[in-house]
């Protein structure tokens, strides 16, 4: 496959209001490369279990891609205890549409969007992109006189993400039921995960990997998958079965594992040689994807 030949652009960077509930206005931080475009553009999900962390997370990777010519929206988005479960995914399709909206004025195009997420977000960058015109997702109308338009993107970037949360719950669990040293892992993430979803059943229904495994009618845009072999956070088996029922559905899924890396390792240390192989993997796989 040939090489891409890139340029290192100066950013601008700002925060702009997306959405608001109530008085409550939702932001996003765009990272914007110098240049007239048109750019890929990449909707950026942070990690947090489903119920921390915002837009001004994973600093490395959306610094990174933007710099090479990729127009990056970091999101912010309603979490628990206020807002469960679908209330996030309604919060990401509404930006995605909102951005499609103002492409031209971000020097970019609707068609070339993207997602990215890590951990939770990763989860729920795949999520939306296999459910881009659900009712429940779409709910959230733009503003009026706004252009008709969905939140299809065009491929989806996974940093170890929750791939199957049901799957991830009751790892967790079992991994709190035999103590040690993972108990503390256990204890972070098991009450997250009840948080957002309220019950098993929820967790299964916004699985991925589920949704697949049942048959389920969904986008299956190109993806790319990164995850660490020490990622104890993440089971092995759920990506695994993810992989395979997303190339059984006619997908095409990108796996590259990071040998002793665990979670995180791009942003934890950005100049480590894994994680420049990992960042460089990120940018080949958008470029070749969206331009």
């Amino acid at each position: 496959m040939e090489a891409i030949a890139l340029t290192n652009h100066e950013l601008e960077i700002e925060d702009v209001e997306y959405l608001r509930h109530g008085d409550k206005p939702l932001l996003l931080r765009l990272l914007k490369p110098s240049g007239q475009g048109p750019f890929p553009l990449i909707v950026q999900l942070h990690g947090g279990a489903w119920c921390r962390g915002d837009r001004t997370n994973d600093t490395a990777i959306n610094e990174a891609l933007a710099r090479s010519g990729v127009v990056v929206a970091a999101l912010d988005w309603r979490m628990p205890p206020v807002a469960p479960y679908p209330a996030a995914l309604a919060d990401i399709n509404y930006a995605v549409r909102w951005l499609k909206a103002h492409a031209g004025d971000l020097r970019s195009r609707p068609e070339l969007f993207g997602l990215l997420g890590n951990s939770s977000g990763g989860h729920q960058a795949m999520l939306a992109a296999m459910r881009p015109r659900d009712s429940r997702y779409s709910a959230l109308p733009l503003p009026a006189g706004a252009p008709q338009i969905d939140a299809n993107v065009r491929c989806v970037v996974m940093c170890w993400p929750v791939i199957d949360p049901l799957g991830r719950y009751h790892y967790a669990k079992n991994l709190k039921k035999r103590g040690g040293s993972h108990a503390e892992f256990a204890d972070r993430v098991l009450p997250s995960h009840d948080q957002f979803w309220g019950s098993e059943e929820a967790m299964a229904e916004g699985s991925p990997t589920r949704a697949l495994e049942r048959g389920e009618r969904v986008e299956l845009p190109p993806a790319l998958y990164i995850q660490g072999t020490a990622d104890m956070a993440h089971p092995k088996p759920d990506r695994e079965r993810f992989v395979e029922s997303y190339r059984r559905a006619g997908g095409h899924v990108e796996l590259e594992l990071f040998e002793g890396e665990a979670e995180g390792f791009i942003g934890r240390n950005a100049n480590s040689p894994n994680a420049a192989r990992a960042m460089d993997k990120i940018i080949d796989f958008v470029h070749k994807q969206l331009c």
